[in-house]
């Protein structure tokens, strides 16, 4: 396969904004430049690091906040109400982004000037969002951390502005990265031992999503990614192949090859789908052997279409015959956990699959029911009693043990207070706006997801359906949502506080 490695170290996060724009009428949009920002994340930042990728309700309620002087300690929790269809787990990701969200937030000049123009906005609020900053405590399940409906994996407790613009940029992250590490597991899971790349970038929904897809596919277990600026970025091996419009463009076939092997000698990957595959191995074959001569060699070879796992076999036996054993085979091609799956099931002769569009994606369950609520607000707990999205009052905490095997036995979501047997799952992060401690390396993420992914009962770990893992809610936390709808059930009670 061929092994493009741009880097091997964690680039770190270029946190400056850019300030340069153009502005318009009342409601236009607001353009940043991104002339002067340095390092890779120039290509993304312009539009990513705006303090204004929120949705305007959260504007519109901090300026009623502002009028009213309401800004006491609000805390809010981040979770999943109920798992997708035929979703055991999921796989906690995008901590990392969201602290350096919440870390670098501010207003430029150019944003403050969109507020006014825009009309919605008066003059003394606006001229307090000039040094908002979060201030505020984060604790949150570690990423790469598995977990279940209705636990919380981010605590946010703030002064109730800055907790609640936070709201809508903290669920973009956290769901997208979340979404697409429980889907790349699953793939994981499902082809242990094999080699797994990220090829999703093209049909990813955008290019913050496809840059950040290759990260969480990396965190859940795959190799490396296609992805280029993931190498840079965040660190993760970079791999590449060729098109089939890179057979095309030659005269023939073996003039193709042979270009691309000279080019990259010792390391490349031939894509032999372009017009015959039996007769692209043989091509294949001849070509090894004049390499040799040089001391050069192939790879591997890719496809990319029909039977995957008849093709293969055909293939290697052609390579077999032909002596060439250390050639790998590459797949790729509409490939879910399901589609793996089978071709591991069929002893497919498969070294390794390229995965994009339905991992990137989470094309069978492309969202996830994920919630960012208040629970307490100026001392007094908060529940919401709406059908279906009602909620659980207070600060909360996950207690989980383990059987003797290591394996998840039980996980308690219990009051902050509480105590349980077992591992309290979410950790402190930040106190007074600022971190702790320096996040985990990537490395170190991908190194906990492993072992979460290693503890789940086996009937969790199959993509066969299976009873739901039950979470246990502890009395306390059932005395609490009694008391609490108690009181909003009495005369005296505002229902809309």
């Amino acid at each position: 396969m061929d092994t493009l490695y741009l880097t091997d170290k964690h680039a770190p996060s270029v946190t400056g904004k850019a300030v340069d724009a153009s502005q318009h009428a009342a409601g236009s949009s607001l353009l940043h430049s991104a002339h002067d920002l340095t390092g890779a994340n120039a290509l993304i930042k312009a539009t990513v690091e705006s303090a204004l990728l929120t949705d305007l309700y959260e504007l519109t309620m901090l300026q009623a906040y502002f009028a009213r002087q309401m800004n006491g300690t609000a805390v809010f929790e981040l979770f999943v109400r109920k798992l997708p269809e035929n979703r055991h787990f999921l796989l906690a990701a995008g901590l990392e982004q969201a602290i350096d969200y919440m870390s670098n937030l501010r207003f430029d000049e150019v944003e403050l000037a969109w507020l006014r123009a825009c009309g919605r906005f008066d003059d003394a609020f606006i001229e307090s969002l000039r040094d908002f900053r979060f201030t505020g405590e984060v604790d949150a399940m570690p990423e790469g951390t598995v977990f279940f409906a209705n636990e919380p994996i981010l605590r946010i407790t703030a002064p109730l502005r800055e907790a609640q613009f936070v709201e809508s940029r903290l669920m973009n992250l956290m769901h997208l990265q979340t979404l697409v590490a429980s889907k790349a597991a699953r793939c994981v899971l499902a082809a242990p031992g094999k080699r797994l790349i990220d090829f999703g970038l093209r049909r990813a929904h955008g290019a913050e999503a496809g840059l950040l897809s290759a990260r969480a596919s990396y965190i859940a277990g795959f190799d490396g990614t296609a992805t280029t600026l993931a190498a840079p970025r965040f660190g993760i091996p970079v791999f590449g192949t060729m098109a089939h419009s890179f057979v095309q463009a030659h005269d023939s076939e073996s003039d193709a090859f042979a270009t691309y092997a000279q080019v990259f000698p010792n390391n490349t990957t031939l894509l032999i789908d372009t017009y015959d595959t039996d007769i692209a191995a043989h091509h294949v074959v001849a070509l090894a052997h004049e390499l040799e001569a040089d001391g050069n060699s192939i790879a591997a070879v890719r496809i990319d279409s029909g039977d995957l796992a008849e093709t293969a076999q055909r293939v290697r036996r052609t390579l077999d015959e032909g002596g060439c054993h250390k050639i790998g085979i590459v797949a790729s091609g509409n490939l879910d956990e399901y589609a793996l799956r089978q071709l591991v099931r069929d002893n497919a002769p498969i070294d390794a699959f390229g995965v994009g569009t339905r991992m990137n994606t989470s094309a069978d369950a492309p969202y996830l029911d994920c919630a960012y609520k208040i629970e307490e607000y100026a001392g007094q707990p908060k529940r919401k009693l709406s059908p279906g999205k009602e909620t659980w009052p207070g600060r909360k905490q996950v207690f989980r043990t383990f059987d003797a095997s290591g394996v998840i036995a039980v996980d308690t979501l219990a009051l902050e207070g509480d105590r349980f047997p077992g591992e309290p799952l979410l950790k402190p992060v930040m106190r007074a706006g600022k971190l702790l401690q320096p996040l985990p390396s990537l490395d170190e993420i991908r190194a906990h997801a492993r072992q979460q992914l290693a503890s789940l009962p086996a009937s969790l770990q199959s993509l066969d359906a299976t009873q739901p893992f039950q979470v246990i809610v502890s009395a306390s936390l059932h005395e609490l949502a009694s008391r609490v709808d108690s009181q909003m059930t009495s005369p005296s009670c505002n229902r809309n506080a």
